[in-house]
């Protein structure tokens, strides 16, 4: 009989790989053997300790303050500073809204001022605490806008939010401005750093040019850093940090009103498993800071690498140029995104397709990590080849028909029916299949007609579908 273990390998073969460079989303890969041996032993030795009571395991207690006392030290914090590690980069935004609103009780109807480009996290957090979300058109650049952002700001304001840098383009928002004008109304100003927080220090220490984003900006009043990116550790890590401990208050949790033990939560989690917070604490430890400027030299040596090999093909080009660790990449028309990504997966290297907002085009997205500098030739020489071979077909088209059925559908009301006609349309299902029971989804090998559907659909429409979809795939197996 198969053992588990031996079951599990079987299946981690068909996921993507998480080392050697070569996905370029999701993962983060320092390139570095030892660091992930070290990571991952430390996520077993702690796997079956309980976060949840700092006094019954302290030694997590004194991993936390430690962690968070380094990243106050490379985010320019005062002595006040405050911190909390969560389970990653949507769990701090979260908190860091439900904060804002909470220290807010008298306003009724809280809102929050975003960048069009700020994380779908705020988004989740508007849904989940009834903070409405009030969206301002970014620049050209792709970078926020300040004065729209300060116009935007009213006494129903409860946060206002700046990204270092905003994930779908890398770049980083005038972080000074927007946090002067939500300082001068008694605002709170975060800054969204969970991809771009343990790595533009470094950049902006080897000279590069990166606008000022850190508590050394008067106004800021809390970042998010997520560890499990360019920190390198195990997932799911991040930080939470605020300027001082009476901004944070309102975060905790804390419930005597029951039989029981009294609950106290610094986070949205109860019991939690040390193992995360310990593989972060051992990696970053066995990194340390000269170990970090070495990851970062080498992680902004590829994007450079990179940026000079994208000049050289006339079918793309870059839609802003970046001041971190993500490149988001246009076509010319002769060929679309979703079949360069296709043909990009087909060679062996994984890269992430986005979709078209708000009359940008969709692009072609790369998370470049440490482990990407020494394979940038292999990379530059598939992103040609899969760029011809895109070009060869010509750009994915939706069948008109197709098209025009999603036009009609209503977000609000999808039936099973509906959806069951959208996967025979894309060839997820069988013709003598539909069924809205079915859970064995036959995912394609090639995105791109699927993609060119949701790309076509209205977001609210997009959402619909893939919640749809979400749902189909995750029904049980029986057995």
């Amino acid at each position: 009989m198969t053992d588990a273990l031996t079951q599990l390998r079987e299946m981690q073969s068909a996921d993507l790989p998480v080392h050697g460079g070569r996905t370029l989303a999701y993962v983060y890969d320092s390139g570095l053997p030892d660091i992930d041996r070290i990571g991952r032993e430390a996520v077993a030795a702690y796997a079956g300790s309980n976060g949840l009571d700092p006094t019954a395991f302290p030694s997590l207690l004194r991993m936390e303050t430690e962690v968070v006392g380094m990243a106050a030290d490379l985010l320019d914090a005062p002595e006040t500073v405050v911190g909390t590690v969560t389970s990653g980069g949507t769990e701090s935004v979260l908190l860091a809204v439900q904060t804002a609103r909470d220290s807010r009780p008298g306003i009724e109807r809280p809102r929050m001022v975003l960048p069009a480009t700020a994380h779908a996290a705020f988004h989740k957090a508007a849904h989940y605490f009834g903070v409405e979300p009030v969206l301002v058109p970014v620049g050209p650049d792709c970078r926020a806008d300040p004065a729209a952002m300060a116009a935007a700001m009213d006494d129903r304001t409860v946060l206002v939010v700046a990204s270092a840098p905003s994930y779908a383009h890398g770049v980083v928002d005038p972080v000074a401005a927007i946090a002067a004008a939500a300082a001068e109304r008694g605002i709170r100003c975060h800054v969204d750093a969970c991809i771009g927080g343990w790595v533009l220090p470094y950049a902006a220490r080897l000279g590069r040019d990166v606008p000022a984003w850190t508590f050394a900006v008067e106004g800021v009043t809390s970042i998010s850093v997520d560890l499990h990116k360019y920190a390198y550790a195990p997932k799911g890590t991040s930080i939470l940090l605020h300027r001082a401990p009476e901004l944070r208050r309102p975060q905790f949790f804390a419930s005597a009103a029951w039989p029981g033990y009294t609950m106290l939560n610094s986070t949205m989690q109860s019991t939690k498993s040390g193992g995360p917070l310990a593989g972060a604490w051992a990696v970053m430890r066995s990194l340390g800071d000269a170990g970090y400027e070495r990851l970062a030299r080498d992680v902004f040596e590829a994007v450079d690498l990179i940026r000079a090999g994208i000049g050289e093909i006339p079918e793309l080009d870059v839609v802003s140029s970046p001041d971190s660790t993500l490149i988001a990449l246009t076509t010319d028309g002769s060929c679309d995104p979703f079949t360069v990504c296709d043909e990009m997966a087909a060679r062996g290297w994984y890269v992430q397709p986005q979709m078209s907002y708000a009359g940008s085009p969709a692009t072609i997205h790369l998370s470049v990590s440490a482990a990407t500098l020494p394979h940038v030739e292999e990379l530059l020489g598939a992103l040609g080849e899969a760029i011809e071979a895109a070009v060869a077909t010509g750009p994915v088209a939706v069948d008109p028909g197709v098209a025009a059925f999603i036009a009609e559908l209503d977000p609000l009301d999808l039936s099973d029916d509906d959806f069951d006609g959208l996967l025979l349309a894309a060839g997820l299902i069988g013709a003598d299949e539909p069924d809205s029971g079915h859970s064995d989804l036959a995912l394609p090998q090639r995105m791109a007609e699927v993609n060119a559907m949701l790309d076509v659909a209205t977001p609210a429409m997009r959402e619909a579908l893939l919640v749809a979809f979400l749902d189909r795939l995750t029904r049980p197996r029986r057995t």
